[in-house]
Formats: C-alpha cells, sequence, structure tokens
C-alpha cells in the first residue's frame, strides 16, 4: 500500500516536471518579437557615430550583421569588445585589425534584449512598395476624361482668340468712322517720370539709410563668418548623438582623426 502511494507520489511529481519544461520551452518560442522601432532608437544614440548599415564608416556596415555572426557573440562584442581582442578571440582579433586596431566603445549597459533589438533594426528591409491593380484601370478610365478636357480647353482658347480679333475689327471700324466724321483723335502723352534711380539717389534720408543698412548686414555677416573658425577655446557643443569621448579617446586611447576631420574649425566634422 505504502509502496503504491509512493509511487503515485513520484509519477505526481515527473508530470509536474514535464509540465513545468513544456511551459518554459512555449513561453520561450513564443516570446515577444524584437522590436525594430526600439532598436532604431538605440541604434541612433549608440551606434550610429561610428556604423552606417550600408556602407564603411568608422565600424563596418550593419545591414546583415546576424548572419555573418553568431548571436551570443555578438552580445559579447557589444558589451566589452576589448576583453574579447585581449582573450585573443579569432573574430574579435580580425576585425581589430581590418579597422586599424580601433577598438570599440563598450556597451555593458545595453541588455540582450536592447542588442537583439538592434540586429532586427539592421536586419530590417522595408517592403517595396506594391504598384495597384486598378492603376492600369484607373489610368484607362481616366484616359477618355482627359481627353473632353483637352477639347473643352482648346474650344475655349478658339473662343478667346475670336473675342480679341473681334475687337480689333470693332476698334478699328470706329477709328474708320470717326475719321469720315471728322472727329479728330488726340493720343495724349504721358508726362516723362523720373527714374526710380534717380529718386532714390536724390532722397538723401532713404540714401542713409540704406547705408547703416548694408554696413550692418555686412558686420553681422562677417562675423557670422569669423564665428565658423576655431576663435574659442574650451568650446564645448551639445552633441546630437549622445556619445562618450571619456571612454573613446581616453579609456580606448582612440587617435581623433578616426572620427573627426583634420581640419581646423569651431565644430569638429564626423568623417
Amino acid at each position: 500500500m505504502k509502496q503504491g502511494l509512493s509511487h503515485r507520489i513520484t509519477s505526481c511529481f515527473r508530470s509536474f516536471f514535464l509540465v513545468t519544461l513544456l511551459l518554459a520551452s512555449t513561453t520561450q518560442l513564443f516570446s515577444q518579437e524584437p522590436d525594430i522601432e526600439a532598436g532604431k532608437k538605440l541604434f541612433n544614440a549608440n551606434c550610429a557615430a561610428c556604423h552606417k548599415l550600408n556602407k564603411k564608416a568608422v565600424g563596418p556596415a550593419l545591414r546583415g550583421v546576424s548572419q555573418k555572426y553568431d548571436k551570443e557573440w555578438l552580445y559579447s562584442w557589444i558589451k566589452n569588445s576589448a576583453a574579447m581582442i585581449k582573450d585573443g578571440d579569432a573574430q574579435a582579433v580580425a576585425i581589430w585589425e581590418e579597422y586599424n586596431r580601433t577598438a570599440m566603445t563598450a556597451f555593458p549597459q545595453l541588455s540582450n534584449a536592447d542588442i537583439d533589438n538592434i540586429i532586427a533594426y539592421t536586419d530590417y528591409t522595408p517592403p517595396a512598395a506594391a504598384t495597384p491593380v486598378a492603376a492600369a484601370a484607373t489610368g484607362a478610365a481616366s484616359g477618355g476624361s482627359g481627353m473632353t478636357n483637352d477639347l473643352v480647353l482648346a474650344a475655349l482658347t478658339l473662343v478667346f482668340l475670336l473675342l480679341v480679333v473681334m475687337l480689333f475689327l470693332v476698334q478699328k471700324t470706329l477709328i474708320k468712322i470717326a475719321k469720315a466724321s471728322g472727329v479728330e483723335i488726340v493720343v495724349e502723352q504721358k508726362p516723362k517720370r523720373t527714374p526710380l534711380w534717380k529718386a532714390f539717389v536724390q532722397n538723401q534720408f532713404l540714401v542713409f539709410v540704406s547705408v547703416v543698412f548694408l554696413l550692418l548686414s555686412s558686420a553681422y555677416f562677417a562675423y557670422g563668418y569669423l564665428m565658423q573658425i576655431g576663435v574659442d577655446q574650451g568650446y564645448m557643443p551639445v552633441q546630437p548623438i549622445h556619445y562618450s569621448h571619456k571612454i573613446h579617446a581616453g579609456d580606448n586611447q582612440i587617435e581623433c582623426k578616426y572620427c573627426h576631420s583634420p581640419k581646423k574649425s569651431k565644430n569638429s566634422m564626423l568623417l
């Protein structure tokens, strides 16, 4: 009796264990899909300074990167590439050598889910715009109406030309009748007006205001041009993309020339 009860308890525990494993595997199988929009935001905030999707920049192009490397390897590489290079990982060392031994910034703050979202964004290809099937039928149907509109427009143009010719003939006929009746037609001559430039020169107040305006605007544009030259030291503009120069140029000892052009200016220029 006791052995039968023990056997039943053992069977219940086994069933419970199998159901738990089945639920865990099912949950993992139907887990939430990566968020492409979230991946795009993470890419722009953390990756866009050194990477492009379809061409090389400071680092390699990231379009389809999941097909080149294992996902677990990508997790480790993104979170701490320097450690992988130090450990002698073959793929990590190859990338490091290919890009002039430029170490990638570590992103330990990114979770695996964040990296999955970024990878989903780099793998995403927008669907091609589908051409509506009804477009051809619509074009064929609108062809007749377009031809009708052209005919109406041509008829209106012809009527307008006829009206112009009729007005010209009426005016000519009226002039002949007036001359035959002894009516003298005198065309009034318009008084000569002072040229605009001459009136401007003669107005001293307007000339003074124009000169002051030109001087002020010239000074403004000259100041703006000079401000583009490196006239300030210690200038720290707000970065459009959040990026830690302390890690890049400080901890990793990466030279500035790999990201910025050597041209001297107030604002650094990304390559």
